[in-house]
């Protein structure tokens, strides 16, 4: 086994599969935040089963998702997939109408080679209806990453300055004598004085899903500094997409959108800030000073309000201030809720993680490497895609006093003695910004505060 080192991470990669809960859950999140969309999932029968049970949404509920579900006959090629989704798709458009579908392919469109973004055009045309490609199946991502794809499929579609000039060139035509915005302008009042327009307030555009509450709170954090949020990635609805034009700073709010940041960065030449991820006060506080920086304004009473957090977590930080965790991977948030964790005075032993883009998370790496420094505890040892089997050797012999794991290993882990917590339940909680630090903890202490209820009941653990 490694030894820690105090100095630098220790990264390493096993050999494991993606351990994870399915990518197509993705849509569980984003059917909500895109208010008029329709994602269709095109899959088998246990698409079908895996989304009614994890989702828990009866058929009455008439929510906007279903399955596009693949025989025998699509498999095997004896149906035209192109009629059949037609068919599909003119049906949403009669009963839902919405502003876009989302076709998420699974595992079988991969393996059967199905031409999806080669269908989506033609069709889009036919049936006069936006249609957005995203490949979320669980053979080449993890958890998280199925909002990765749709993000980074949506972000192609984005307005960018061109095609708006385009679409204004005939109002504009008429309207020919005005002058330009760019042009100088003659002010009555100081004669011989021509005046520029003022300069517009910088502006970023943020990128990630999060509650309409979450993404509130951090445009109004952004915004308090002078700093103009000037859209999100995804907006609640499709024709609000933020305008993308070459030169637009973007910034993200989630570290498993890497494949979103090379989109925007590559195809839409749009700047990237490179910043730690506001998961906790003192992420969100080099999250806001980062974008700051870029913008060369010096921020304003972060540090106050940084403290106040903390001093209102203090409850919770006495629980959890010497105790050990340690991350199996599963949603990718692992990296910023080890930082946070550490920060709060726990011992991190090992950050499993399924899939890591070390240039997208290099903020969050080097805050964690300093939040290390500063508590005076050793660095974690970061394993890429883990093998569990090893996973659970390591863990026996490190005891950790809780494991944040996924749900398949839960219930093994409790009964070998290990107290554990369910790492998608970060994933669905509200965990951004100053507000909600207070429920990171919440979620961390809940097993803890369980065991200390049941020892004060004189309930020992059935298996130690």
């Amino acid at each position: 086994m490694t030894t820690l080192s105090n100095e630098t991470l220790v990264f390493e990669c096993e050999t494991g599969n993606y351990h994870t809960f399915c990518p197509i859950s993705c849509v569980s999140w984003l059917y909500q935040k895109i208010e008029d969309s329709f994602f269709l999932v095109i899959g088998t029968k246990t698409c079908g089963y895996f989304l009614q049970n994890a989702l828990g949404v009866m058929i009455f509920a008439e929510p906007r998702y279903a399955m596009a579900e693949l025989e025998e006959g699509d498999i095997s090629a004896q149906l035209n997939d192109y009629k059949e989704l037609k068919r599909l798709c003119l049906q949403i458009k009669q009963d839902r109408n919405p502003s876009v579908i989302v076709w998420i392919g699974t595992c079988t469109t991969e393996i059967i080679k199905m031409d999806l973004e080669g269908m989506a055009p033609r069709l889009e045309i036919e049936i006069g209806l936006p249609i957005v490609v995203a490949r979320a199946n669980g053979l080449d991502y993890a958890f998280t990453q199925g909002e990765d794809t749709v993000l980074a499929a949506m972000a192609q579609r984005c307005p960018s300055e061109s095609t708006q000039n385009v679409s204004c060139d005939a109002k504009l035509s008429s309207h020919s004598i005005m002058p330009k915005t760019s042009e100088k302008i003659y002010d009555p009042a100081l004669p011989g004085i021509s005046q520029s327009v003022p300069l517009k307030k910088p502006a970023v555009v943020l990128f990630g899903s999060l509650p309409s509450t979450v993404a509130t709170q951090l445009t109004l954090e952004l915004k308090t500094q002078g700093i103009e949020v000037s859209g999100w990635l995804p907006s609640q609805r499709y024709a609000d997409l933020p305008l993308l034009s070459e030169g637009t700073y973007v910034c993200g709010v989630n570290p498993f959108l890497s494949r979103t940041a090379t989109t925007l960065m590559r195809r839409r030449k749009c700047k990237l800030i490179g910043a730690p991820f506001p998961i906790g006060p003192d992420g969100t506080r080099a999250w806001v000073e980062k974008i700051c920086s870029v913008f060369g304004i010096v921020p304003q009473g972060l540090e106050q309000r940084e403290l106040k957090i903390w001093n209102t977590l203090e409850d919770y930080l006495q629980l959890i201030r010497g105790k050990s965790v340690f991350f199996m991977g599963d949603n990718l948030l692992e990296i910023s809720l080890a930082r946070f964790l550490t920060r709060c005075g726990m011992i991190i032993y090992e950050i499993g993680i399924p899939y890591m883009d070390k240039r997208f998370q290099a903020a969050e790496l080097e805050l964690l490497q300093k939040t290390c420094r500063e508590m005076k505890v050793p660095m974690p040892r970061i394993v890429e895609k883990p093998d569990n089997y090893y996973q659970i050797q390591r863990i026996r012999e490190l005891q950790p006093d809780l494991a944040i794991t996924g749900m398949a290993h839960a219930n093994p882990l409790e009964a070998r003695g290990i107290t554990t917590k369910w790492s998608v339940e970060f994933t669905f909680a509200q965990i951004h910004g100053f507000a909600n630090s207070r429920e990171i903890l919440e979620l961390v202490t809940r097993p803890l505060r369980r065991n200390q209820s049941l020892d004060s009941l004189g309930w020992a653990k059935l298996v130690k």
